[in-house]
């Protein structure tokens, strides 16, 4: 891959968002790796950790306590309007107004599930219900905290990629391309 960097005298702060297993951590890492700049990926994952309670306890808290989404929300937007970063979230395309690019990340349910078994192992049917379970919870609460349909991203996403074409290297790459395109980042020189 390429060696890059954000345009001198310039901030960027790049919003990335796609549902569990689209890919949105390891491109979102992987972008702000490249680009050198802080990458916010606070979710229920990390609140679950902080807690110390499990990923599942939470979602089930979080159907009746709008304090988790809340607090999870606000610190990822608090944290992106600091500096340029990549943010990446479920929401971060549509809670981060500031965002110079909003980037939607795809994938099939299927797929999406296969990656969750890859990454966390388990059973795939158990993960596939789950998964489904969890995005209909997230969209409920989406709705009804914010008045965000997260299934309705395409007036919202500068870029909506299909992450099942290309591995997470290509999907930056093509990023990148998009982000130099609009004046944003340069390749750096040898």
């Amino acid at each position: 891959m390429d060696a890059w960097k954000i345009k001198d005298g310039k901030e960027l702060r790049i919003a990335i968002s796609g549902k569990s297993g689209c890919g949105n951590t390891t491109v979102s890492g992987l972008l702000a790796k490249t680009l050198g700049i802080k990458l916010i990926n606070f979710t229920f994952r990390q609140l679950a950790e902080e807690k110390g309670m499990t990923l599942a306890q939470v979602i089930e808290a979080a159907k009746t306590d709008d304090s988790y989404d809340k607090t999870v929300d606000t610190r990822q937007v608090e944290l992106a309007k600091k500096e340029s970063c990549v943010l990446g979230s479920r929401l971060a395309i549509w809670m981060l107004k500031e965002a110079d690019v909003k980037i939607y990340l795809l994938a099939s349910d299927e797929l999406r599930a296969k990656r969750i078994l890859k990454r966390e192992g388990g059973d795939l049917a158990e993960i596939t219900a789950f998964t489904k379970m969890r995005d209909g919870e997230d969209t409920k609460r989406y709705k009804a905290l914010y008045g965000i349909d997260n299934n309705d991203y395409a007036g919202t996403a500068n870029l909506i990629v299909d992450t099942a074409v290309n591995v997470p290297e290509q999907i930056v790459e093509n990023i990148l391309i998009e982000l130099e395109k609009r004046g944003f980042v340069e390749r750096k020189a040898s």
